[in-house]
C-alpha cells in the first residue's frame, strides 16, 4: 500500500465563491474530519494531490497530512468531486484513519483471460468493476484479480467467486454477478414457423394455403370442368 505525504494548509474560508478564488491559485479546497477530529478546512496543492492520488493504490491511497502550524494525521481521500468534464479536482474530504483498525474501501477488478464462451462467440459482459471489501489500511489492495478464461456461453462469475485474499473481506452479496457471457442478440431471434396442415386439419379465416394446396386445388377444379 502506497504512502505519501501532502501539505495543507489551514484557516481558508469557506463558501462557492471562496472555493472558486482557491481553484484558481492552483489549490483545492479540502476538509479533514475524524471521530476525534471535528472538521478543519483546508487547502492542497493540486499537483501534489494529483500525485498523491495516482500511486499504484490510486485513491485508497493512505496520506499523511501535514498541516501548517499543526499536527501531521494519517488520512484518506473518501469524497472526491471532480469537475464534470476538466482533468481537475473541485473538493476533496480527507478522513483521519487508525493504520490499526480496518476501514471499508472500494477496490477495482481486474478480468484477466478471454472467456472459453467469447472464443465461440460469446459476448463478454462485465457486470461490475470493482467491489467493496473491508481490510486494514495498510493492505488494501491495488487491484483484485479474476480469472474468466473457463466461461462459458452462459455462464457467469459471482462475488463469491472473487479469489481469497487473507484480511480482506467482501462487503458484497456473495449471489451478485460480476460478469458473464452471454450469446449475441442475432442468434437468440428463431425463424418464423412454416405453416404446414396435417390431414383433416382446415385452414383459419384469413390463413392462406401452401402452394401445393392451391395447385392441388386448381388441378381438381380443372378436371371437374372437363367431366362437366
Amino acid at each position: 500500500m502506497s504512502q505519501v505525504s501532502l501539505r495543507a494548509q489551514p484557516g481558508r474560508k469557506t463558501g462557492s465563491r471562496e472555493s472558486r478564488r482557491i481553484r484558481r491559485t492552483g489549490q483545492v479546497p479540502a476538509v479533514v474530519y475524524g471521530p476525534e477530529l471535528a472538521p478543519l478546512p483546508v487547502q492542497v496543492d493540486a499537483h501534489d494531490l494529483h500525485v498523491a492520488l495516482h500511486t499504484e493504490a490510486g485513491t485508497n491511497a493512505i496520506i499523511t497530512l501535514e498541516i501548517d502550524g499543526g499536527d501531521t494525521l494519517t488520512t484518506m481521500a473518501r469524497v472526491i468531486d471532480r469537475h464534470p468534464y476538466r482533468n481537475e479536482y473541485r473538493h476533496i474530504d480527507f478522513v483521519t484513519v487508525d493504520l490499526s483498525k480496518k476501514v471499508t474501501a472500494e477496490v477495482a477488478l481486474h478480468f484477466e483471460g478471454t472467456p472459453a464462451g467469447v472464443r465461440e462467440g460469446g459476448v463478454f459482459s462485465p457486470r461490475r468493476t470493482s467491489v467493496h471489501v473491508e481490510v486494514l489500511p495498510t493492505e488494501i489492495p491495488a487491484f483484485i484479480a479474476l480469472d474468466v478464461s473457463e466461461v462459458e456461453v452462459g455462464g457467469s462469475l459471482r462475488v463469491e467467486d472473487l479469489p481469497v485474499i487473507e484480511g480482506v473481506e467482501y462487503q458484497e452479496d456473495p449471489d451478485a454477478v460480476v460478469m458473464s457471457v452471454t450469446t449475441p442478440a442475432a442468434e437468440i431471434e428463431e425463424p418464423e414457423a412454416e405453416l404446414q396442415l396435417g390431414e383433416g386439419e382446415e385452414l383459419e379465416e384469413g390463413e392462406q394455403p401452401e402452394d401445393g394446396a392451391e395447385q392441388a386445388d386448381a388441378g381438381e377444379e380443372g378436371e371437374s370442368g372437363g367431366d362437366e
